[in-house]
């Protein structure tokens, strides 16, 4: 490096020292330049995917890493600076290098997880609930991960800085009252990513799981270190404490297995005949392609009646949340025709029953009776039903 300072003599000298730093980082940047392009067509790594996604990956970060090494290793030859100046230099490239190192290691393993769940879910013979339980785990836990990473990177980075040293010391001797305020408003962060991690391990919500949130079905679409994101069927958002799922009860329909059982209910007649009802239903759910053929769900019973009306449930099973939906739906569109069609006396009618008087009916004075159409004349013989009002 002196050497090649030398070339730049006829130059101011804190010029010349700037122009070594430049030229020592444009040589690794170079050199960087031909391990990144030349390592992937090395015979034996040509058919390695994963080395060439991690060379393009991580290309950048290997560049300028080399690159601060290298304007490191030659700002001892620099003698055009000021003590002051090259001191500050010094503490910059410590700076960069710890912060290039730090975020290059949190990209390097965020890589890292997102190939592996990607293995995961091509893997041939690997059910759903296994693939979205590791899905979470990687997701919470990486997040977590990269989040104390990357305070302790800055955190490493700053005490480089003789100044910002001081201060962070002082800080943490002062504590007192200021670190119980910090305390105390840092509480819903640190209770949520305690919360993250209870999560990730006994897994009471997964990635893709179908919960019930106020009245809406909801998808778990994003699970954050702090926060989860709900996706309902018509496309809103949720936002919710992740801590909100271990301190309040709530219905996930998709952990343990995404079939489900739907019920639909017809109120009909009396003089319905139900085996007919039972019967049409059994033909019904044979065209449905919703359905999962899953005889042990079906079922078709009366469970309610009341003065007018008997209440008939329809049950069968479908594979997940949309289906059984759609199921549902499908279903009550078929039997309310067929009953149309087929059978109309069994669709709910009002009777009115006119009971004809009695000898033994009190008598109103004709004063209070309205007189009807065509009334017979006083005296006369009257065979029709007494519509005098009673008590």
């Amino acid at each position: 490096m002196s050497r090649l300072l030398a070339w730049f003599d006829w130059l101011p000298p804190a010029l010349a020292s700037t122009l070594l730093l430049v030229a020592a980082a444009l040589i690794a940047l170079l050199f960087s330049r031909l391990i990144t392009e030349a390592l992937p067509r090395l015979p034996g790594l040509k058919r390695i995917a994963f080395i060439h996604e991690t060379i393009a990956r991580l290309q950048n970060h290997i560049r300028v890493l080399l690159m601060i090494v290298a304007a490191s290793a030659a700002l001892p030859a620099t003698t055009g600076f000021a003590p002051s100046t090259t001191q500050f230099l010094g503490h910059f490239f410590a700076f960069s290098f710890i912060i290039t190192i730090g975020f290059g290691l949190i990209k390097a393993f965020r890589f890292g997880t997102d190939k592996y769940l990607d293995r995961i879910a091509n893997r041939e013979h690997v059910d759903d609930i296994t693939v979205r339980s590791h899905q979470t785990q990687i997701r919470i836990l990486r997040r977590l991960i990269e989040i104390t990473f990357g305070v302790i990177t800055v955190a490493a980075a700053l005490m480089v800085f003789e100044s910002v040293r001081q201060y962070g010391l002082s800080l943490f001797a002062s504590a007192g009252a200021a670190s119980l305020v910090v305390g105390l408003s840092a509480r819903p962060a640190l209770s949520n990513l305690i919360a993250g991690i209870q999560i990730a391990i006994t897994q009471p919500i997964r990635m893709e799981d179908m919960l019930i949130l106020n009245g809406d079905w909801a998808y778990v679409e994003e699970i954050n270190a702090t926060y989860v994101v709900l996706r309902t069927w018509d496309r809103r958002r949720y936002i919710v404490p992740i801590a909100y799922f271990l301190e309040n009860p709530f219905q996930n329909w998709t952990h343990s297995s995404p079939s489900l059982i739907g019920s639909l209910f017809l109120w009909l007649d009396y003089q319905t005949p139900v085996e007919t009802v039972r019967k049409f239903f059994l033909e019904e759910l044979e065209k449905s392609t919703d359905w999962d053929h899953d005889m042990g769900s079906v079922g078709c019973q009366v469970v309610d009646s009341n003065a007018t009306v008997i209440s008939i449930r329809l049950i069968a099973g479908a594979n997940d949340a949309n289906c059984m939906w759609n199921l549902c739906c499908d279903l009550r569109e078929r039997m309310l025709k067929r009953l149309r069609e087929e059978l109309p006396q069994s669709l709910p009618r009002d009777r009115t029953a006119i009971v004809p008087g009695t000898p033994d009916s009190p008598a109103w004075p004709d004063s209070l009776v309205s007189p009807p159409v065509n009334r017979p004349a006083p005296g006369s013989q009257y065979d029709g039903p007494d519509i005098r009002p009673r008590s």
